[in-house]
C-alpha cells in the first residue's frame, strides 16, 4: 500500500460518524455535478461512471441505517435513498439533468444538516 493510500484510509477511520457521513454527502454532490459536466460535453460514458459512483455512495448510506435505533427517522431516510436512486437511475438513461439537480438539491440540504452537528 502506497503511502498516500495509507494517509488516506488513516485519515477516514479516524473521522467521527458524522464526519465521515458529510464526506460521503461531499463525495455523491460532487460526482453528480460532474455527471452534469459529462451531459454537457456529451461525454456519456463519464456521466454514467459518476452517476455510479453516486449511486454507490447512496447505496452506502441506505446500508449503515440502523432501522431499530434510528426508527421513523431511519426509514424516512430508506425512502428518500430510494426515490435517490431510482432518480438518478431513470436520469442516467434519459440524461436529464433536472433529475440530477432535484438529488443534488437533497443532498446538499441533508449535507448542510450533518455539518451543522458533525
Amino acid at each position: 500500500m502506497s503511502l498516500a493510500a495509507t494517509y488516506q484510509q488513516t485519515a477516514v477511520s479516524t473521522q467521527s460518524r458524522g464526519r465521515l457521513i458529510v464526506m460521503l454527502y461531499d463525495g455523491a454532490i460532487k460526482f453528480l455535478k460532474l455527471a452534469l459536466v459529462g451531459i454537457e460535453s456529451k461525454n456519456y460514458a463519464d456521466k454514467g461512471t459518476y452517476i455510479n459512483k453516486a449511486l454507490d455512495i447512496i447505496a452506502e448510506l441506505n446500508a449503515v441505517l440502523d432501522m431499530d435505533a434510528g426508527g421513523e427517522i431511519a426509514m424516512n431516510m430508506r425512502k428518500l435513498y430510494s426515490f435517490m436512486t431510482r432518480h438518478l437511475s431513470q436520469a442516467n438513461i434519459d440524461c436529464d439533468k433536472q433529475k440530477i439537480n432535484e438529488v443534488i438539491s437533497l443532498l446538499e440540504e441533508l449535507n448542510t444538516g450533518w455539518k451543522a452537528i458533525a
